[in-house]
């Protein structure tokens, strides 16, 4: 397992080997993207936004409209 230590200014430095595996150099950018499980995938930013499709599984059953919009109410209220 690669593994890097957080500095006092909060700073990474990704490991040659991540580096290497993910395409990225001096410059690039990472995302951090947290998962359903809580956990985060390091992911290089200068992939398309297509390449996130699948990240997330889909719902089990389908959500209707009336649904998100209740959804949304309650997330506005707080709830």
């Amino acid at each position: 397992m690669t593994a890097a230590t957080l500095t006092s200014k909060g700073q990474l430095t990704l490991p040659k080997d991540v580096r290497v595996a993910l395409g990225v150099g001096p410059g690039d950018r990472v995302d951090f993207v947290r998962m359903e499980d809580g956990n985060f995938a390091v992911m290089p930013a200068t992939l398309s936004i297509k390449s996130l499709k699948g990240l997330i599984p889909a719902p089990k059953k389908p959500v209707s409209l009336a649904d998100m919009d209740k959804a949304i109410g309650r997330g506005a209220k707080g709830e």
